[in-house]
């Protein structure tokens, strides 16, 4: 395989093809529980994973997503092609996030990106409710409980989030790393 992307060149990337700050949080969010869990899963790879997360939703400006939701992910595919990086395993990943482009997960890596996703989201919405609107308020229950809630957050896939025990990380220790790996950089994404 060609050289694997370090993330000053995930980063550049990103910030080449997306402009707005909430996209960019988020992306970084997705990264930082990558990582987090490439600690556990694939410790030789955490910063490639890392670039999984972080590139994630490459395309996010660029698709027309809202109009036809399977172009999410191949575009990101080709725009990473485009780009010179011709990364089957990082494409694959990045499409398997978003199913509904008719890429299902598949590996370690696609299962742990497409739980990922949401989950920075729905971390990011309980913080929000606390007064302080801080991670370091969050608690390990007060996730679990407003996952219970379907009215809340209710735009983070309940299904892909579980998507985690495919991995072999329990829906405990996922909520704990992605806490622990959001808090890292909490400064980072305004949380």
């Amino acid at each position: 395989m060609a050289e694997k992307m370090t993330h000053e060149q995930a980063d550049a990337l990103l910030r080449k093809y997306v402009k707005g700050e909430n996209y960019i949080t988020h992306s970084m969010a997705v990264e930082a529980i990558m990582k987090g869990l490439a600690k556990r899963l694939a410790p030789d790879d955490v910063e490639y994973w890392g670039c999984c997360g972080l590139l994630h939703d490459l395309d996010e400006e660029t698709c027309p997503w809202r109009d036809d939701i399977s172009t999410h992910g191949p575009t990101s595919a080709k725009i990473l092609k485009d780009e010179g990086w011709d990364d089957e395993v990082m494409a694959n990943a990045i499409m398997a996030h978003n199913p509904l482009c008719g890429k299902n997960p598949e590996t370690t890596l696609e299962y742990a990106l497409i739980a990922a996703d949401p989950m920075s989201g729905f971390v990011k919405a309980v913080a929000q409710i606390y007064p302080d609107k801080k991670l370091a308020s969050v608690k390990h229950k007060s996730v679990n409980k407003r996952f219970n809630e379907t009215r809340f957050a209710a735009g983070a896939n309940r299904q892909y989030l579980m998507e985690i025990e495919k991995t072999g990380i329990s829906w405990d220790e996922f909520i704990d790393i992605a806490l622990e790996s959001m808090l890292e950089i909490a400064d980072e994404i305004g949380l």
